[in-house]
């Protein structure tokens, strides 16, 4: 007879997030150094553009409203970050440009803009939501943003718990 042991997985070993400490892990708050990456209007509205296909900096500057010199320094803060890429063009008859397109990094956004999006439909827009839908290409569902756990279950906001991450040494510098 062949017996065979599957163990679950162990949660690790939640160290609570005291005063103290968080008072020691504020200089390296994923959440600080991401809003001081992206947290800016223009460079959402960017972002929002680029996840529906827009990759030109004229198309950016009207569908955004951003002045071409506000938007220039954007465009080169997201590709100094490594956010979005560059890549060359030519439209026939004219000079060689350049369009952006995302990274994974950049692409990893996604459920960051669709949040936000989300958020707004709910609390902010009119009472049957935004502009915009964002649906499944496969089946056509609506796709929403949802925290969920490693097993792949949704998880309540009130079931979630920052802990201390034992593996964590210190924010890399860039």
């Amino acid at each position: 007879m062949l017996a065979l042991s599957m163990k679950a997985r162990k949660p690790e070993t939640a160290l609570p997030l005291t005063p103290e400490l968080r008072l020691q892990l504020v200089e390296d708050c994923s959440v600080a150094a991401a809003v001081a990456f992206i947290g800016d209007r223009w460079s959402l509205l960017l972002l929002r553009e680029l996840f529906q296909g827009v990759h030109r900096f004229d198309d950016f500057a009207r569908y955004t409203g951003c002045s071409s010199a506000v938007l220039a320094v954007r465009l080169k803060k997201l590709l100094d970050a490594g956010i979005i890429r560059r890549q060359g063009y030519r439209d026939e008859g004219a000079r060689p440009r350049h369009e952006y397109r995302l990274t994974r990094k950049g692409v990893d956004l996604l459920p960051v803009v669709v949040g936000l999006m989300q958020w707004g439909d709910r609390h902010l827009a009119a009472p049957h939501g935004g502009p915009v839908l964002l649906r499944d290409r496969r089946n056509g569902e609506r796709l929403r943003v949802a925290l969920v756990n490693e097993s792949g279950d949704i998880v309540e906001p009130r079931d979630s718990q920052p802990v201390r991450n034992p593996r964590f040494a210190g924010r890399a510098r860039r």
